[in-house]
C-alpha cells in the first residue's frame, strides 16, 4: 500500500482547500492507537478510490493550528473537504466498509469495503 501524503499547517490551504476533487483528511497522532488501526483502511481507500477522492493525513501534534481551526477535539477525525469547506466529518475508528459507506456520496459507486 502506498503511504498517504502528509499535509501540514503550511500546506493545508494549497493541498486541501484548493484541490479540484474532494480531499479526506485524517487528523491523527503517532500515540493514537485507533489512528494506527484505521491507517491501512485509509491507504486501501486511497488506492481504490484515488480517482474520486484524495486521502491525506495531518499529524495534530506537529500541526496544531489546522486541527484547532477545524475544531478537531478527538482523533481519529476524518474530514472531507470539498470546494474549500468541510463537507463531512467522521469521528472515531471504524472498519473500512463503514468508512467507504460514509464516503459514498464522494466516491459514488456504492462501493463495498
Amino acid at each position: 500500500m502506498a503511504e498517504l501524503k502528509s499535509v501540514t499547517d503550511a500546506s493545508f490551504e494549497q493541498d486541501v482547500l484548493k484541490s479540484d476533487k474532494p480531499v479526506l483528511v485524517d487528523f491523527w497522532a503517532a500515540w493514537c492507537g485507533p489512528c494506527r488501526q484505521i491507517a491501512p483502511s485509509l491507504e486501501a481507500i486511497a488506492a481504490e478510490h484515488g480517482e474520486q477522492i484524495e486521502v491525506v493525513k495531518l499529524n495534530i501534534d506537529e500541526n496544531p493550528e489546522t486541527a484547532a481551526k477545524y475544531g478537531v477535539m478527538s482523533i481519529p477525525t476524518l474530514n472531507v473537504y470539498q470546494g474549500g469547506e468541510v463537507a463531512k466529518t467522521i469521528v472515531g475508528a471504524k472498519p473500512k466498509a463503514a468508512i467507504v459507506r460514509d464516503l459514498d456520496e464522494f466516491i459514488g459507486e456504492g462501493a463495498k469495503g
